[in-house]
């Protein structure tokens, strides 16, 4: 019981990780925020390797030479979150038994 406690909570953060990191990449291009910034700069290449999967599937909208729309990135967001709530659905799926049987 405490190991799937454990399991879920360790699975939350890693998914919360994720998400902030997207979150923050899509924040930080929709309101054009400096690349020559240490932390945006950070977020950006932190941020890259998550996005890699889903790069380039929708257009990137650019509006007066500054502000960038990334649909990947929401994308992105949406896939972590189903990717995520599947995986906890797989873990219900397989604990459940177990746990009934251990009573």
């Amino acid at each position: 019981m405490k190991i799937r406690i454990f399991i879920y909570n360790l699975l939350y953060a890693f998914f919360a990780l994720v998400e902030s990191f997207l979150a923050l990449r899509f924040i930080l291009k929709l309101f054009g925020a400096s690349v020559s910034n240490g932390f945006v700069s950070w977020i950006y290449e932190m941020s890259a390797v998550l996005l890699d999967p889903f790069r380039d599937i929708f257009p990137v909208r650019v509006f007066q030479n500054t502000y960038v729309f990334e649909f990947s990135t929401l994308f992105a967001i949406l896939m972590y979150a189903i990717g995520t709530l599947l995986v906890f659905v797989l873990l219900d799926t397989i604990t459940t038994p177990i746990m009934k049987k251990g009573k």
